[in-house]
């Protein structure tokens, strides 16, 4: 009997994954405990072991595909199962390479196709709101350079249209009188929507004004064989259409530039020559005129010349997963924050004589994660989990370290850390940073914790603030140890310090209380004899 395989939730967080690699092509014979597929979480690559044995039958998720969990990943089963039906119940989609279905199964049978036919009167041409920029979703009409009426000649500047960038000169490609303005002046409409109807004088467009004023979509006109549509203008727009003055190039050639161009340089009494033309086939267009500099005798002008371009890299789902982790975290929890500077004499004098024995390696870092995990003990309420109904003060103390991947950023957690010794810190730290550096972090791993440590100091940075790391109430920013001049018993010398940030939710952890832990937290790491007490 076959076997529907969903996409597995891996991690306690995951909500969709991404298939990295299959090891098995449909029609390959599965044993149970073989490795089916890579399947990237948001937390790492994790390989995904089949519980069942037999062919497998059906690839629902491609590699590189991203689903929800839950959706339909395989279907394993007896060669030559009938799984159509499984295969319609679990997902919408089907892959045409492992299911062949008749065209009338494969055809929407409840849905038709919404056409409306329109005469459109030869000659006529039906202009529509174009997009004029990426981005552009709508347009306003800023002038209309033409009135329901007049003549317009192929070239003409029929209107200036305001964009989400910029004001630009809307250019006709066709010839006839203007029979209808769609979009009045300073009115605001989304792109093809009707802006314009052009054609003989006189003719009847009342059709064409009760369908496309209703809404209704390109996509959805039927024309006749004796009729005709008009095209697109934004389709047109990559025909080569110039306006020519008589004016020639010291090379003899001709100048194109726009009508309202011209109007404007004739006005400012611009020497056109000197103009270089921004425009389709280097025409001198409005934004040409305006952004004219006149360039000072013996004063090369600078011309920008690039290629402007983007690399598209596709989010992977541990990125996804920290955008919507930390956008929830800052704008659910009220943050504030207290900074104190630490006196780090003492602590360099004593992490030396620790490391003094040749079996022990301690970091400035641990010695920092053993101060929370002590202090965490004597301020149990910075040691909390929000919820709607109650506070959570929790008993034990795990505390996360935030390690630093090419991705992104994972959080090992060392469980019961107050109860950990400094080298016992430092020797799982660096493990497990070295398995989050290579994926291998189990969701155990990095589950759990109650207060979070992020230290940026080895990178040079002085003073920085966190997000806090769900569902935690506080979270400690660790910067570099810094020389510097201070000033003790009342004279100035030379001294270390290290800028502690501490950021706080204001709905668990109030001021006072913030306050308190770090004053603990700086007797610590100030003297860390302390802490062997």
């Amino acid at each position: 009997m076959a076997e529907v395989i969903n996409m597995p939730r891996l991690s306690d967080t995951m909500e969709e994954g991404t298939v990295a690699k299959w090891l098995f092509k449909v029609g390959e014979k599965i044993i149970e405990g073989d490795i089916l597929a890579e399947i990237e979480t948001d937390k790492a690559t994790m390989e995904f072991e089949s519980f069942y044995e037999g062919t497998l039958l059906y690839i629902g998720v491609q590699e590189g595909e991203t689903v929800p969990v839950d959706v339909l990943l395989a279907i394993i089963g007896d060669k030559d199962e009938d799984i159509l039906e499984l295969i319609k119940g679990n997902n919408s989609v089907l892959n045409d390479d492992n299911v062949t279905l008749s065209a009338v199964e494969r055809s929407p049978s409840n849905e038709a196709v919404k056409t409306t036919s329109i005469n459109i009167p030869e000659g006529v041409e039906v202009i529509m709101m174009p997009r004029l920029s990426d981005t552009m979703e709508e347009g306003t009409v800023a002038t209309w350079n033409k009135k329901v009426g007049d003549i317009v000649e192929e070239g003409d500047i029929l209107a200036e249209i305001e964009t989400d960038k910029a004001t630009m000169e809307f250019e006709s490609f066709y010839e006839g009188t203007l029979l209808e303005i769609g979009v009045k002046e300073g009115e605001t409409a989304l792109v093809d929507t009707l802006l314009a109807i052009i054609g003989p004088k006189g003719t009847n467009i009342s059709e064409i004004l009760e369908n496309y004023k209703s809404g209704i979509k390109k996509s959805e006109v039927i024309v006749t064989s004796e009729t005709k549509i008009a095209k697109p203008v934004i389709e047109k727009q990559e025909k080569t259409s110039v306006i020519s003055n008589q004016n020639t190039t010291p090379e003899g050639g001709r100048i194109f530039i726009s009508p309202l161009a011209k109007k404007l340089a004739d006005e400012k009494g611009i020497n056109l020559h000197q103009i270089t033309g921004s425009g389709e086939n280097g025409r001198i267009i409005k934004r040409d005129i305006e952004n004219y500099q006149p360039v000072s005798s013996g004063t090369p002008a600078y011309i920008p010349v690039g290629v402007e371009s983007f690399e598209e890299v596709k989010n992977s789902q541990m990125r996804k997963i920290i955008a919507k982790r930390l956008g929830e975290s800052k704008f659910m929890a009220p943050h504030y924050y207290l900074t104190v500077e630490l006196d780090m004499d003492n602590a360099i004098a004593s992490r030396k004589a620790i490391n003094s024995d040749p079996d022990v390696k301690v970091s400035f870092n641990d010695m920092i994660v053993k101060a929370c995990a002590m202090a965490l003990r004597k301020h149990p309420k910075v040691n909390s989990h929000w919820t709607d109904t109650s506070t959570l003060l929790a008993k034990h103390i795990h505390i996360g370290v935030a390690v630093a991947v090419e991705d992104g950023l994972l959080v090992p957690v060392l469980k019961f850390a107050d109860q950990m010794t400094f080298n016992q810190i430092g020797v799982t730290v660096k493990e497990m940073a070295g398995k989050a550096r290579d994926k291998k972090l189990t969701p155990e791993e990095m589950e759990g914790s109650t207060f979070t440590v992020s230290n940026l100091g080895m990178m040079g940075i002085k003073e920085f603030t966190s997000i806090i790391n769900q569902p935690n109430s506080a979270i400690l920013s660790v910067g570099a140890i810094v020389e510097k001049p201070v000033v003790k018993n009342g004279q100035i010398a030379v001294g270390n310090t290290m800028t502690l940030t501490l950021a706080c939710d204001h709905r668990t952890v109030d001021g006072a209380t913030g306050a308190s832990f770090l004053q603990t937290l700086r007797k610590y790491i100030e003297s860390p004899v302390t802490m062997f007490v």
